[in-house]
Formats: structure tokens, sequence, C-alpha cells
């Protein structure tokens, strides 16, 4: 292969990290975005558990772990050195806790009809609790999660943090993360972000 293939899907949030972290180190990749109720056979033969990203390097290699899609990119090329605190217990801890505790609370708030036993509220305010209320800590004391530049936790969270932001658009314009907010709108309209949102002209 002259190029890597990636599958992907537009709106998931881990292939929307892998892709940014794709696009910064400048690694030209054939782009497959997958539908979701049919997914391509070429990608289950490689990946047989079926999510996005999966990305198929020139060698052979076969990457199905979008944090690990995003180091190795980074290794080939870091120009904004998104890796220099990347192995920090903290900054390791705060990215396990999005993917795991966050995400939790997030599926039901975004589909609080799926999950009855609670209100949409007592979702919301459990995402609240578990991450939203240390990001806004820390980004009142710095425009990042790592400091004064970007690290690869923005990027590795900031897709959730926009899921989160869209279940209610009205509230979260309104609610008390004013530094959370702008870093969020931040990410929205970087030039980066909006070139992989770009839809793919080849669709699988």
């Amino acid at each position: 292969m002259s190029k890597a293939i990636l599958y992907s899907y537009r709106r998931c949030p881990y292939a929307m990290r892998a892709r940014m972290a794709l696009c910064i180190a400048g690694i030209e990749v054939e782009q497959i975005e997958i539908s979701l109720r049919d997914k391509p056979q070429a990608m289950l033969d490689i990946s047989p558990k079926g999510t996005v990203p999966v990305l198929q390097c020139t060698d052979g290699q076969v990457i199905d772990q979008s944090l690990d899609i995003m180091r190795w990119a980074l290794l080939q090329n870091d120009p904004q050195q998104w890796l220099q605190c990347a192995d920090d217990a903290d900054q390791l801890a705060l990215i396990r806790r999005n993917d795991t505790d966050f995400k939790y609370w997030l599926d039901r708030y975004k589909y609080a009809e799926r999950y009855p036993d609670f209100s949409s509220t007592h979702y919301r305010q459990q995402a609240e609790a578990v991450l939203l209320n240390d990001l806004e800590g820390r980004l009142a004391q710095g425009p990042y999660l790592g400091g004064q530049t970007p690290c690869l936790s923005d990027v590795a969270i900031f897709p959730f943090v926009r899921q989160f932001a869209g279940v209610n658009a009205q509230w979260f314009r309104t609610s008390s993360f004013p530094a959370l907010q702008a870093w969020l709108a931040a990410w929205l309209d970087s030039e980066l972000f909006v070139s992989v949102m770009a839809k793919p002209a080849k669709v699988n």
C-alpha cells in the first residue's frame, strides 16, 4: 500500500481524536468512511471487534485503538509537542477517567430515554462530578489541560466534551463552565478540527 488506510466514522469521538492526531502529524491516509449498519468486510478481516477507528499501516501493521493510533502518529511527527506530558501519571489518569467513568455517564445523559431509572439531569450531574468540574478547574488555571500548550489529553478528551455539550446546547451555554466553554469553542473553531470533519468523498 502506498498509503495507510484509516477506517473511520465521521461523528465517532474515538475516530475524531485519531484523525486529529494523524492530521497534525502530517500522515496521509486513505480514509474509508464506514456505515455502522454495513461494516466493510475488509475492516472486519483485520479487526474483528468491528469498531472504529482502525488503521492499517503500509507495512501491514493494524492499530485498532484510538489512543494507540494517536501515539503512533505523533511518534512519527509531533510538531506541536502533544506528547510532551502524555506519560505523566496525572494526564494518563485524566484520559482514563474520560474514557471510562465519563463515557459511562455521557452515554446515559445522551440517551436518557434508554435508561429510565434516572432522569437526564441526574446523568448530567454525574458526568459533571466525575470529570467536568475537574476540567473546569484546570482550564481556569491555563488554556489547556496540561498547561500553556495543547497536549494529548486535550485532543483525546475534546470530542467527548463536544458530545456532552451537544446534548443540551442551551443548558451548556448557560452552565457554570466558562473556561470549559472557551476551550471547547477554540477546538471547534480550529482549522485542524474543521479539516478532519470534512466529509470524505469515499463511502463504503
